[in-house]
Parts: structure tokens; C-alpha cells; sequence
């Protein structure tokens, strides 16, 4: 396998990965949206710090509406910080990719200019 493959495989690795985040990202704004329509239909009153209720009725929808909006906010975080991690490291990938592509085209190049000087001298 020559380098130009192993950086094509993992610049694709990494896409698929970067794609995931943000099926990951998409999924917490689900559920953080969930959570906080599920509190507000039903509690009566949910006291509220910032975006999050901290005085529920003791129900289980009351904690279910809690849970829905904490792991939202996990995933919401978590998908953003990994999609930008791998759209980084696509980027590094990239960019070695494209340094061995023209570490190959100047080689052609001189051997075509050697073709043509030494064709030239002959002539």
C-alpha cells in the first residue's frame, strides 16, 4: 500500500467520522428540544435555571423531561467537538496528500524536461 493510499483511506475515515458527529450533533438537538417541550407539557410551573428545570414534580415524566435535556446537551457539545476534531484531522490529511501529489508531479516534470532536453541535443 503506498502513502497516497493510506492518506486517501484515512482522509475518508475521517469524513465518515466527521459525518457521524454530526448525525450526533443532530440527535442532541432532538433530544434537548424533547426534554425541555416534554417538562414544559408536564409540569405545571418548572422553575428554570437558564435552559434547565431544577424544581420537578416528582414524576417520572418530570425526570424523563431532565434526562431528555442533560443528554442533549451532552450530545450537543460532544458532536460539535468531534466533528470539528475530524474535519481537522481530514484537513492534516489533506494536506499531506496534496504535498505527496506534488512531490510526484515535480518528479514527472523533470523527467519530461530531461526527455525534452535530451531530445533537443539529438536533434
Amino acid at each position: 500500500m503506498s502513502i497516497q493510499d493510506y492518506l486517501h483511506e484515512k482522509a475518508e475515515e475521517s469524513r465518515h467520522n466527521e459525518m457521524f458527529a454530526y448525525l450526533m450533533f443532530t440527535a442532541g438537538a432532538v433530544f434537548f428540544i424533547g426534554g425541555i417541550l416534554e417538562t414544559l407539557a408536564t409540569s405545571t410551573a418548572p422553575d428554570w435555571f437558564l435552559f434547565l428545570p431544577y424544581h420537578l414534580a416528582p414524576e417520572p415524566s418530570g425526570i424523563l423531561g431532565l434526562v431528555l435535556t442533560l443528554c442533549g446537551i451532552a450530545l450537543l457539545i460532544y458532536g460539535v467537538g468531534m466533528g470539528l476534531f475530524y474535519a481537522h484531522d481530514r484537513a492534516w490529511y489533506m494536506h499531506e496528500l496534496f504535498k505527496t501529489h506534488s512531490v510526484k508531479m515535480d518528479t514527472l516534470t523533470t523527467k519530461r524536461q530531461r526527455k525534452r532536453n535530451s531530445k533537443a541535443l539529438t536533434a
